[in-house]
C-alpha cells in the first residue's frame, strides 16, 4: 500500500497516494480498497484526507467503486483535499461529491492542503 498516516501541525492525516498510476486501474481498486479498510477503522468524524490523484486516470470503470468507497467512509472522514485534479478528472471529483455528499476541497501545492485540512 502507498498510502500512509502523516503529520503535519500536530495532526494526523490519512495521505491517499494514488498518484502514478496512469491507467492501471487494478491498482487504483487495490490502492482505494486498504484505503477504504483504513478509514473505517477510525472514529466518525475524525479523518482528515489527502488524496492525491496524480499522474492517474479517473475511468468510467473505477467512478462507482469511488462512489461506493465514498459513500462507506463518508462518517469517518471529517475534511478531504484533493491534488492532481484538473479538468474531466475535476468534473468526474464535483460529480462524485454531489453524489456523496462528501465536500472535496481542490489543492495544487501540498503544503496549502496539508494547512487547510489541520486548519481549525
Amino acid at each position: 500500500m502507498k498510502s500512509k498516516w502523516i503529520e503535519h501541525n500536530g495532526k494526523r492525516i490519512f495521505y491517499q497516494d494514488y498518484s502514478n498510476f496512469f491507467f492501471n486501474e487494478k491498482g487504483v481498486k487495490q490502492e482505494l480498497d486498504e484505503c477504504q479498510t483504513q478509514v473505517m477503522a477510525e472514529p466518525e468524524n475524525s479523518v482528515l484526507v489527502l488524496t492525491n490523484l496524480g499522474n492517474t486516470e479517473i475511468t468510467m470503470n473505477l467512478m462507482p467503486l469511488l462512489n461506493e468507497a465514498s459513500k462507506a467512509t463518508r462518517s469517518h472522514v471529517r475534511k478531504t483535499a484533493v491534488m492532481g485534479v484538473a479538468g474531466i478528472k475535476r468534473t468526474l471529483g464535483d460529480l462524485l461529491s454531489r453524489i456523496t455528499g462528501q465536500e472535496l476541497m481542490y489543492f495544487t501545492n501540498e503544503i496549502e492542503a496539508k494547512n487547510w485540512l489541520t486548519k481549525e
